[in-house]
């Protein structure tokens, strides 16, 4: 029997952080961070964890926007030891880069998406900062399905795609290791599971809730390449979301992907799942009900631009062989539709 078939809460003390799972884990915020934070989160957020609002010194609000540009927006504004990042991935991306570019400050991370930002040091630094900053991951995690499940089946099967991203990718750097890879395989077939019907119940929110967790420690670990870099140089160059984004370009980079090491991480994890790593992908990105990037309002003009951009980023060497940029641009064309 599969010990984690069944999602179930449980407090994870992993190094310097404390991880918390569970419905109803949101309870605890009360015993994990003492009153007076400074709160960083959206309205939708907000409206859903009342007594985390309730209780924070100061609260400000993300708007959307870039992560670079937002963390600096807000550093004169915010003040405080401990930020309490309440909502989705630029939420938390944001708290951790105020948190970098100010220590020493701590950042508790309570998601509201998939995105699986509250397990990783991986952000953008505020606007100005040294990018030699040393980057900061979260110190408390208080992931509670009711709210990192909670979106409508659409975006969270978005955000689903993100998080799938997470878990191929990872084990395919030079990073990799033994327990990211088994993470990888788990998180995936939560995902997959979660996602069996169109419509996932509070069940299949755990599962995709747990799914996310999990991608988010591997990609932590192993840090990323091909796949992401494409996904956040259309984000910030093409302004369409980050869910969709991921969820669009994954099952054409999972192609690209699987040329680069034939019979290895992702024949393995196709045979644990019983579909392939594309098809599920596919799955998510259908579900989604935005399947390419021109349906997302992506131009070809842009295309250029993205595979310009994307070819100038260090992190595609995580990849190798390393992307051409003709190579960017065929797989931007081939999720252009």
């Amino acid at each position: 029997m599969n010990p984690l078939a069944a999602p179930r809460s449980f407090r994870w003390q992993d190094g310097e952080r404390v991880i918390l799972f569970g419905r109803g884990r949101l309870a605890e915020v009360e015993t994990l961070v003492a009153p007076g934070y400074v709160l960083l989160t959206t309205p939708r957020a907000a409206a859903s964890a009342s007594r985390v609002v309730d209780r924070a010194a100061g609260v400000h609000h993300v708007p959307p926007g870039r992560v670079d540009e937002l963390a600096g927006e807000l550093r004169p504004q915010v003040q405080g030891e401990l930020l309490v990042a309440l909502g989705g991935g630029r939420v938390i991306d944001t708290a951790k880069a105020l948190a970098a570019c100010d220590p020493p400050r701590r950042v508790a991370a309570i998601p509201t998406t998939l995105s699986g930002a509250e397990m990783t040091p991986i952000h953008r630094h505020a606007a100005g900062v040294s990018a030699t900053t040393p980057r900061v991951r979260p110190a408390i995690v208080l992931n509670d399905p009711e709210l990192s499940a909670s979106q409508s089946p659409a975006e969270m099967a978005q955000s689903a795609g993100n998080a799938l991203g997470h878990a191929v990718e990872g084990p395919l750097t030079p990073l990799t290791n033994p327990l990211a890879t088994l993470a990888a395989i788990e998180a995936s077939r939560l995902l997959s599971q979660g996602f069996a019907s169109p419509e996932p119940d509070a069940y299949a929110r755990d599962q995709l809730a747990l799914g996310a967790l999990l991608a988010g420690y591997v990609i932590g670990s192993t840090g990323y390449g091909l796949h992401h870099v494409m996904s956040q140089t259309l984000v910030r160059f093409a302004g369409i979301g980050h869910g969709a984004a991921n969820a669009i370009m994954l099952p054409h980079t999972l192609k690209a992907l699987e040329e680069r090491s034939p019979g290895g991480f992702l024949a393995g994890l196709q045979e644990a799942l019983g579909i392939s790593p594309v098809a599920l992908a596919e799955r998510l990105r259908d579900l989604g009900q935005v399947s390419t990037l021109g349906d997302a309002g992506v131009t070809e003009e842009q295309l250029d631009r993205c595979a310009a951009e994307a070819a100038q980023r260090a992190e595609l060497q995580m990849t190798p062989p390393a992307a051409s940029q003709a190579e960017l641009r065929q797989l931007y064309q081939a999720a252009y539709g």
